[in-house]
């Protein structure tokens, strides 16, 4: 174990060794080092720090409110003030991590945490890591998004904590302090102490440094008359102790103390203890049972703990002498006012034992703090709307399960596969969050419900098609990880449908995802765990080389793609174009990847060149029916392009969304159909030098350096019918299907999402022996996404001069082959 801690006060300290007599108990033989966090720094830093923090609590008060107040007010100061800690502490303390190689971390100082959180966003730390926040109210400077758990006091405390970080990990803890601080008999604690075993007694402790008004508390309490002794622990403040026993004080009722041993027993020994800060001294009073006050809490931090203490019913606030001289009459006139407070603040200091709790740091999950999405995800926040939600998805076709396996017994399944490999797929443990001036951000979850995900029926054919409707077309939640799946059980066939928000990933990664969590052998691990995120270092990138020859080359590629773009200007109009409506109809079709093959060999086009003509053919039909076509006649086809080193599916471990887009004007005018695949194949084998994928890219990631209301203006001003009339992917897919539960997943069909005024998009992927072609339209267009489906069908009928070829026919709308 590696505890980090700090010599300023005792504060700190303390709770440390309360961590390694935790330590000891639990694991007999466990290896604990101390560091403090001052020496790492550097020579100096210690003594400069406490001479600071000296002079700020006694002498420049305001000056220490100013910052503590601005670490609230300002967040921009206070995450570069966290940051700046960070950089100066985090590469310091990896040399002492790297040397002792510890199996848990803890820190119960906040420059040490701000280290630890350093080398946790470098992936530089991936052990067990928690900070412990002795201060009873947490505030900006103590807690950091990528420390697996912080520790606090109180249920005030952790909602201080989430107030000055939301995306923190807490959990209250019963104070951590050494298990010598205990309820125990009075009068035994005051003869051990060798103090009078009768009257009150009123104990002033105020740290280890005795700051504060404890001349003024003493005043104070010496003109009650209940207040038998006024104990003053003065710590090593010898000064602070030499004026007090120079006192006159005919009685004796004042006993100043300097450095004590045995403070368990002295806290013990009082009725009352007075303090000022809420710092480790409350935490000790409060273990042994004490009834607490805060006088006149000391600047920044120790009057917000006092605040808090008082507003959660552990302590009594006292502002100035009057009030404090009221409280010390209501203590030693009412017996039962004093047990009542006790009995409360006991309950609460054993509310659970401390060397439990600190077990459960050894074993913590990884915590993820918030992350900013990625330019290209970001697209697609800010792109959704009621009316054209941005979510993709799939439909998968099981063959070969048991007919006696119910949708129940498959959701079952399922939801005992998120259990188990939710927290390895990233895309499933991310909750979109608003941060800063509205911008998006990941916040990663540390469980999945998955009963919160998952829905099933048993229905018939009919029923299905309804279901698969209404699940497609509705968005999916974002109060939680973005995601949905749904069996749908017929006498004829099992289906898992999935939907994920676009922000999460293309169809590749949504693809990638589904066959990771539901196949049967157990999802291999990424090498590097830079691959999980968005960005990873397997993405290959837009951006030109830095080879001078190569510089040059990119910029004139770049400057040929902005000049194709600029050129393209306005989609021509087309009646698949219009106001977009919430409503969506669906269609789906599978083709034998045999004879798609053996189409584009008797072409001589690729198999991808195939399919996009194959579609084009189907939107001639379909526009030649509804408005007539003409000579020449072109459609603006938006095509999603990816930027991923790896085509294969199953294959990519990239996670988020990896294209960019290109348009392609296809032919949509009468001609026959060997003619417009040449055509298709012309166009698209022009297209692969015009620079459009690299100034696409370029241009999404401009948009993605603007603040977040311009980019969203800016991505809805181009993301609509103006610019494409529909869109169109073809994603690779896996040549070797898995099995799900022993069932073979035979078929995947895609669902694409729309764009603003974009009535239809298709979705095509190569799946094993079928290819998969998913048809979105929007409702108003009445049955054109069925239409689309069944041209697409029969076109591939005819060049393959065969209708027995087709793997599954299309349904029409109401659900019949």
């Amino acid at each position: 174990m590696l505890l980090l801690s700090a010599d300023i006060g005792e504060g700190h300290n303390a709770t440390a060794s309360a961590v390694e007599e935790a330590a000891r108990t639990l694991w007999p033989g466990c290896a604990t080092r101390r560091l403090d966090t001052l020496e790492v720094m550097g020579p100096g830093v210690g003594p400069l720090f406490r001479w600071i923090y000296v002079r700020n609590v006694e002498s420049t008060p305001w000056l220490y409110d100013l910052f503590y107040n601005a670490l609230w007010r300002q967040r921009w100061f206070a995450d570069a003030s966290r940051r700046f800690v960070g950089a100066w502490v985090g590469p310091l303390l990896r040399r002492y991590v790297d040397a002792w190689n510890p199996d848990v971390v803890i820190s119960t100082y906040p420059m040490a945490t701000a280290g630890l959180d350093h080398l946790r966003r470098r992936g530089e730390l991936d052990v067990p890591t928690s900070a412990i926040v002795s201060d009873f109210c947490p505030h900006p400077f103590w807690v950091y998004p990528e420390i697996d758990l912080h520790y606090v006091m109180s249920e005030a405390s952790l909602r201080c904590l989430h107030r000055a970080q939301p995306d923190a990990a807490g959990a209250v803890c019963v104070p951590p302090v050494s298990t010598r601080f205990r309820p125990r008999d009075r009068e035994s604690a005051r003869r051990s102490t060798g103090l009078p075993t009768g009257g009150f007694q009123l104990l002033v402790s105020c740290g280890s440094l005795a700051f504060g008004s404890v001349e003024r508390a003493v005043d104070t309490a010496l003109t009650v008359p209940g207040v038998d002794h006024v104990v003053v622990a003065c710590g090593r403040n010898e000064q602070l102790r030499d004026r007090l026993l120079r006192r006159r004080d005919p009685r004796r009722r004042l006993i100043p103390l300097g450095w004590v041993e045995d403070m368990p027993a002295l806290t013990a020994s009082a009725d009352l203890v007075l303090s000022n800060a809420g710092g480790a001294t409350a935490l000790e009073a409060m273990a042994c049972g004490r009834t607490m006050i805060m006088f006149e809490p000391i600047a920044g931090h120790g009057r917000a703990n006092a605040e808090l203490m008082a507003r959660a019913g552990l302590a009594e606030l006292c502002p100035d002498t009057e009030a404090l001289a009221a409280a010390l009459h209501r203590f030693t006139e009412n017996e039962q006012h004093l047990r009542n407070h006790e009995r409360r603040v006991l309950e609460h200091a054993s509310s659970g034992e401390f060397t439990e709790q600190t077990a459960r740091l050894a074993r913590l999950a990884r915590h993820e703090g918030s992350r900013p999405l990625r330019a290209q995800d970001r697209f697609f926040v800010h792109a959704a709307t009621p009316a054209v939600p941005q979510q993709t998805g799939a439909v998968l076709r099981m063959r070969g399960s048991p007919p006696e396996r119910t949708a129940r017994d498959w959701a079952e399944h399922l939801a005992g596969l998120v259990r188990e490999r939710a927290r390895e797929l990233p895309m499933l443990c991310r909750v979109l969050v608003r941060g800063r001036h509205g911008a998006p951000r990941w916040h990663t979850v540390p469980e999945v419900d998955p009963w919160r995900h998952l829905s099933h029926h048993d229905t018939d054919e009919r029923s299905a098609e309804r279901l698969r409707s209404e699940f497609f077309t509705s968005a999916v939640p974002t109060d939680r990880p973005p995601w949905q799946l749904m069996v749908l059980c017929t006498p004829q066939s099992t289906l898992i449908l999935a939907k994920l928000h676009h922000c999460l990933g293309d169809g590749i990664a949504v693809t990638d995802t589904l066959v990771r969590l539901l196949r049967d052998e157990e999802p291999p691990r990424p090498t590097d765990p830079r691959s999980a995120e968005p960005g990873g270092k397997r993405t290959r990138t837009l951006l030109p080389s830095t080879n001078p020859r190569a510089l040059l080359g990119g910029i004139r590629t770049a400057a040929r793609g902005f000049l194709s773009l600029a050129r393209a200007g306005r989609a021509p109009s087309c009646s698949l174009n219009g106001p977009s409506t919430p409503a969506r109809s669906f269609g789906t079709l599978e083709l034998p990847t045999r004879s798609v093959r053996a189409a584009a060999r008797a072409h001589g086009v690729p198999r991808t060149v195939l399919l996009i003509a194959l579609v084009a053919e189907a939107l001639h039909r379909e526009l030649a029916e509804r408005e007539g076509t003409r000579t020449g006649q072109r459609l603006r086809v938006m095509v999603p392009r990816t930027t991923r080193e790896s085509r294969s599916v199953t294959d990519s471990a990239e996670f988020g969304n990896h294209t960019v887009a290109v348009s392609v004007d296809l032919p949509v005018g009468p001609m026959s159909t060997a003619e417009r695949i040449e055509q298709v194949n012309n166009l698209l084998r022009a297209g692969q030098h015009d620079g459009q994928p690299l100034a696409a890219g370029v241009v999404m990631r401009a948009l993605g350096l603007l603040p977040t209301p311009v980019h969203r203006r800016a991505v809805r001003a181009v993301y609509r019918s103006r610019f494409f009339n529909t869109i169109l992917s073809v994603m690779p897919g896996s040549p070797r299907p898995p099995h799900v539960w022993g069932a073979l997943v035979a078929g995947v069909v895609p669902v694409l999402p729309l764009a603003s005024g974009v009535g239809v998009a298709t979705g095509v992927i190569n799946w094993g022996e079928t290819v998969g072609i998913g048809v979105t339209a929007d409702a108003r267009l009445g049955g054109t996404a069925e239409r689309l489906a069944g041209r697409i069908h029969d076109v591939s009928t005819e060049l393959t001069g065969s209708t027995t070829e087709s793997a599954t026919p299309p349904r029409d709308r109401e659900g019949r082959r």
